[in-house]
């Protein structure tokens, strides 16, 4: 693992936007599984000590994923993901928002829109996140969103090193 690969970190209130890059020590048709395949996102997607449980997830347009974060004490935070847009290795689109248990969303949601690209063995991962509402976003940044997401992100530079090795 190099730690000097990029990652920044954006957050734009007139637009509602987040923004975030970061680069990976991997190769591209990795990096996309580890985003796009459920056994892989489980891994790292969730800030320790946290987990992920995704319930089911088909990775195609109007396809979604329904998983769960779940805190060390059993407590789960669903989210549902619905994917709009696929361009294999190279884009994604979802709408995200948080639900409940029984895959009730809880709206307003936020648009999720991912890039990726390789250059020299590393790949770069671009995202946009737009939301619905200024409060979500707030919302967002308050649960300690930036935080979270750079502990996952770390989470998955582990994953990516063991999986590189096979």
């Amino acid at each position: 693992m190099k730690n000097n690969l990029l990652f920044d970190f954006t957050v734009d209130k007139a637009t509602k936007t987040v923004f975030i890059t970061r680069e990976f020590a991997a190769e591209l048709a990795l990096v996309w599984d580890a985003f796009t395949k459920p056994e892989l996102l489980d891994q790292w997607v969730a800030p320790k000590p946290w987990t992920s449980r995704t319930k089911h997830m088909n990775f195609e347009v109007g396809g979604r994923r329904f998983y769960a974060m779940v805190s060390p004490e059993g407590v789960e935070r669903w989210s549902i993901q619905r994917y709009t847009s696929i361009t294999p290795k190279t884009n994604f689109k979802m709408h995200n928002a948080f639900a409940d248990q029984d895959e009730n969303p809880e709206l307003p949601g936020s648009d999720w829109d991912y890039n990726f690209s390789e250059l020299n063995g590393i790949t770069k991962v671009s995202i946009s996140i737009y939301n619905e509402s200024l409060a979500r976003l707030e919302r967002m940044i308050e649960m300690g969103f930036k935080e979270g997401f750079k502990m996952s992100i770390d989470n998955l530079d582990i994953v990516l090193a063991t999986l590189s090795e096979k």
